[in-house]
């Protein structure tokens, strides 16, 4: 059994949950000597970096797999990540080896006739909680509260919203509106619904004195977690504001690497572990870190507010530890969660199904991903 080809498929879309706005992923395909067909795909986010991906895929990793048997995943993923020694194993790199990992992941689960949660270890569960995900409108509240209240009707037992339409409007810029938020949607979910804010600490820019006062403002809302509340680089700040406030601190998000986990859990300024195995070098990436994750007694969540191959791995990593708490979950249909996929993932009672199929457990119909392809 040998690889046969690796190809990378750029893909542009409109997203329902980001105001229809227009997103980006990769996809990676792998093909086996016969005929078994592998999919995977990576976060890209914006057209530059999903093109880019396409080239790091089929200019310096494919060339590595072609001939090799694509059952040996540890031994192409470390060859993969050889490969970025003088530009780096993050950004671009990282995307790249993270489409690939899953792609052969999904193929190896099809060679072999079992679902990916068995071939990683040992599952634990037949469902995984999904928490439905969105990008807030501060400027219309009555209209980002209605959603809040969907979801409730919906089942969901966790729901959460981060950002907002325009990036002069979001969530942590303005102190009254985000209480007035918060109050508001604790009133209409009830106290029997758990509720996450995204502050994304990257563009919102809270110093710690600042995130300090905020989450003790938010504390009679009784968050689950509060969710990148400050740069993610700056670790010795998570620190200090864990040690200051009640409310457990989630990030993660923008970690590349094993080693960059690493550091993070080490830091001791997170309870709420946040991985992408779109984004952290795929399923194995986030293998190897999620021990480290139980060792240190924390949760993680998987960050995969993309496709239904994000959702698939990421419902596998889930059932297969009990560190892992929650997935984010596009709450409405979107076309790279139902039109890509023939078996679109649904929710019942807040959980997704961990499915028995081969692979990943989701079919993937080339010709949508014709349909959104870009940049040929």
């Amino acid at each position: 059994m040998k690889i046969r080809s690796v190809t990378a498929h750029p893909l542009q879309y409109p997203e329902p949950h980001d105001h229809g706005n227009m997103r980006y992923i990769t996809l990676a395909r792998v093909e086996s000597s016969d005929g078994a067909v592998g999919w995977g795909e990576c976060v890209s986010q914006f057209p530059e970096s999903a093109k880019a991906v396409k080239i790091v895929i089929e200019e310096g990793y494919a060339p590595l797999l072609h001939g090799e048997d694509p059952r040996e995943i540890e031994w192409l993923w470390n060859t993969m990540l050889a490969r970025t020694w003088w530009y780096g194993p993050q950004g671009i790199a990282a995307f790249g080896l993270s489409a690939v990992d899953m792609a052969l992941w999904d193929l190896k689960g099809k060679l072999l006739g079992r679902p990916v949660c068995n071939l990683i270890g040992e599952r634990l569960s037949d469902k995984v909680s999904a928490m439905a995900s969105i990008h807030l409108d501060m400027e219309n509240l009555d209209w980002t509260v209605r959603e809040f209240a969907w979801f409730r009707d919906q089942g969901y037992q966790i729901v959460k919203g981060g950002w907002g339409k325009r990036p002069e409007a979001v969530f942590g810029l303005d102190r009254r509106r985000d209480l007035e938020l918060a109050h508001t949607v604790r009133e209409v979910i009830g106290d029997q619904v758990e509720l996450v804010f995204d502050v994304l600490g990257a563009r919102v820019k809270w110093d710690v004195q600042t995130a300090t006062r905020r989450l003790r403002e938010l504390e009679p809302y009784r968050l689950k977690w509060i969710e990148e509340p400050l740069a993610p680089h700056d670790l010795e700040a998570h620190a200090r504001l864990r040690a200051a406030v009640t409310t457990p601190i989630g990030t993660g998000e923008q970690e590349w690497t094993v080693e960059g986990y690493r550091r993070l859990i080490a830091s001791g300024g997170v309870d709420v572990v946040q991985m992408d195995p779109g984004r952290c070098q795929g399923i194995t990436g986030c293998r190897k870190t999620i021990p480290l994750i139980e060792a240190a007694n924390l949760k993680f969540t998987a960050h995969t507010w993309s496709s239904a191959l994000n959702t698939a791995a990421s419902v596998h990593l889930l059932a297969g530890s009990a560190a892992g708490l929650t997935m984010d979950f596009k709450p409405h249909e979107s076309p790279m969660q139902h039109e890509l996929v023939s078996d679109p993932w649904v929710q019942r009672a807040g959980c997704l199904e961990v499915r028995d199929k081969p692979g990943l457990g989701v079919n993937v119909r080339e010709d949508v991903v014709r349909k959104y392809a870009f940049g040929r």
